[in-house]
């Protein structure tokens, strides 16, 4: 069973988000900044918070395997392999090609998305509520992320909405593997190293 507490901040985090409302808290990884990404101004601060240039897309986040279709995601074996690794939930984020046919209005024009699920309870409670979230590390572009809210209050290029307190549970971010392209490759190494991805894609041509 939940913790009581766990599910009145993932109530008071879920209401927020979908009020349009930018909240810092910690995940699994390093501290992040959580959007929705049905709220376009909520998103467009975002991008303003870590001086991140727009033609850099968000990552997403995700309760389950199954809101990956819901996205219009593309799953081939190498996302397949990905999902089925022990690091889902947890420190992997997988980028894959987008059916347009098949994606929100949100996606609209995006050929390409990377999702993560994450290893955390308040979190994953969070997502539940709202649906896919957009999350992305709490530091300002080109910086380290700080490894508490209070040092990326700090940071950041202005102040979110709503602020839950703690430290983030990783040193590094998450490990990112781009399996849209053949043979998937890995575009920012994090948490799960390279050795451990290669034989995840063992066997894959």
């Amino acid at each position: 069973m939940m913790d009581h507490s766990v599910n009145a901040d993932a109530d008071r985090v879920a209401a927020a988000l979908m009020d349009g409302q930018i909240v810092l808290l910690p995940t699994d990884t390093v501290i992040g900044l959580a959007a929705c990404p049905t709220q376009a101004e909520a998103v467009a601060r975002v991008f303003d918070l870590k001086a991140r240039a727009r033609s850099k897309n968000l990552p997403i986040m995700i309760a389950a395997q199954d809101q990956i279709d819901m996205l219009g995601g593309i799953a081939n074996s190498a996302v397949e392999k990905m999902l089925s690794s022990g690091h889902m939930p947890g420190p992997l984020t997988v980028a894959l090609g987008v059916d347009a046919t098949r994606a929100p209005d949100w996606l609209q024009d995006r050929e390409e998305i990377a999702f993560r699920i994450p290893n955390d309870a308040l979190l994953l409670a969070v997502l539940r509520r709202t649906g896919p979230l957009l999350v992305t590390s709490a530091n300002r572009s080109g910086q380290e992320t700080p490894n508490t809210t209070e040092a990326a209050l700090a940071q950041l290029n202005g102040a979110p909405d709503v602020v839950v307190a703690g430290v983030g549970r990783g040193s590094q971010p998450s490990t990112l593997v781009n399996c849209r392209v053949t043979p998937a490759r890995i575009e920012r190494l994090g948490a799960v190293s390279e050795n451990e991805i290669a034989t995840i894609l063992e066997g894959l041509q």
